[in-house]
């Protein structure tokens, strides 16, 4: 009796397991598509408040869209044009680094010899490679291969998404059969995050430029392109700044050394501190509510589910599944356990 009472949670419980294996599995395979729709989502995201604010400006919400789509055009346009060419630099400046690499080798392996470490020029060079640093940066920038190929769906999903955005409150309140329904936790959590996106944005565009100006002063080559770099990595939470400092702080010891390498490093330490503990803080408002373990294994788990989009994207995905599990009662628990801790009472109540 006892086994036939328990084996309806059983199967309950397995066949949510197995739902959420193949909903994983279904997302690593469809990683390509996804990353496409993703991005689309997110530019429109960023798109919204200047069409609302058009609309408010009592332009017609087609022409209101167009402008702003137009003014995506131009700003992706720009951007890849400046990078284009910073990397079309660098990638013309790798047999000069490759020089200037043996030089620093064949010094540091004599003065290594001089302390009684052996080490041979050889082995020097399979580590002190400017190469490496282009791979790290391909790498890096592999997953978006497929959303530059497909540029032109995205845009066009952009602007359908924009064209729909007004009418979705409608169409919601339709399906429940509620003319007059409201959805203030749903309006929240659509608030937050588009205010975490658009803010995020922001900051990360403002830091790009701040050490590409800082690297440009210093002297350092491809500037624009670690600018770049720096604005699409500090999306991702804790290593990001890390991560972004590691190519430049390399060619910068390439080309002129320990000194002006560790002033590269300070200036993406200071300028990576003050963006995200002080600035960042006072614009969001309301913290994201989500527990730092949390955060640090959502990028583990979508960086390798999406890739380099998936990690950057990390926060908002989480939270979107936390405003799922807080508003169904079966599930509530999970929302807890991905919240930040909580204060001595214990669980607030529903």
């Amino acid at each position: 009796m006892s086994q036939q009472s328990s084996s309806p949670g059983e199967t309950r419980f397995l066949f949510i397991t197995a739902a959420v294996v193949v909903i994983i599995w279904g997302i690593n395979q469809a990683q390509s598509a996804l990353t496409s729709s993703i991005v689309a989502v997110f530019l429109a995201v960023l798109g919204i408040p200047v069409v609302q604010w058009l609309e408010k400006k009592r332009l017609p919400s087609v022409a209101a869209v167009l402008i702003v789509l137009a003014g995506l055009i131009a700003i992706l346009l720009t951007v890849g044009g400046l990078v284009g060419t910073s990397l079309s630099g660098f990638s013309d400046s790798l047999p000069s680094y490759q020089q200037r690499i043996q030089e620093q080798s064949l010094a540091l392996s004599g003065l290594l010899a001089k302390k009684g470490i052996h080490i041979t020029h050889k082995v020097l060079l399979e580590y002190m490679n400017p190469a490496a640093v282009m791979k790290l940066f391909v790498d890096m920038l592999g997953g978006l291969s497929s959303v530059v190929s497909n540029i032109v769906l995205i845009l066009l999903t952009v602007l359908f998404i924009l064209l729909e955005a007004s009418s979705f409150p409608v169409k919601l309140r339709a399906v429940l059969g509620d003319p007059r329904q409201a959805f203030p936790e749903f309006t929240e959590f659509v608030e937050d995050l588009q205010r975490y996106m658009v803010v995020a944005t922001g900051l990360n565009l403002t830091a790009g430029i701040l050490i590409g100006i800082w690297l440009t002063i210093l002297g350092v080559d491809s500037s624009v392109l670690w600018g770049f770099l720096a604005f699409m990595l500090l999306y991702i939470p804790h290593v990001g700044s890390i991560i972004a400092a590691i190519p430049a702080v390399s060619i910068t010891l390439v080309q002129f050394g320990v000194g002006r390498a560790a002033l590269v490093a300070a200036g993406y330490a200071v300028i990576a501190f003050s963006i995200g503990n002080v600035v960042q803080p006072k614009l969001m408002g309301r913290q994201l509510s989500l527990s730092t373990l949390v955060v640090f294994l959502s990028l583990i788990f979508w960086g390798r589910m999406l890739g380099l989009v998936g990690a950057a994207l990390c926060i908002p995905f989480t939270m979107t599944l936390k405003f799922a599990c807080e508003n169904h009662k079966s599930t509530r628990w999970i929302a807890v356990l991905l919240g930040p801790e909580l204060p001595a009472g214990g669980i607030p109540p529903a």
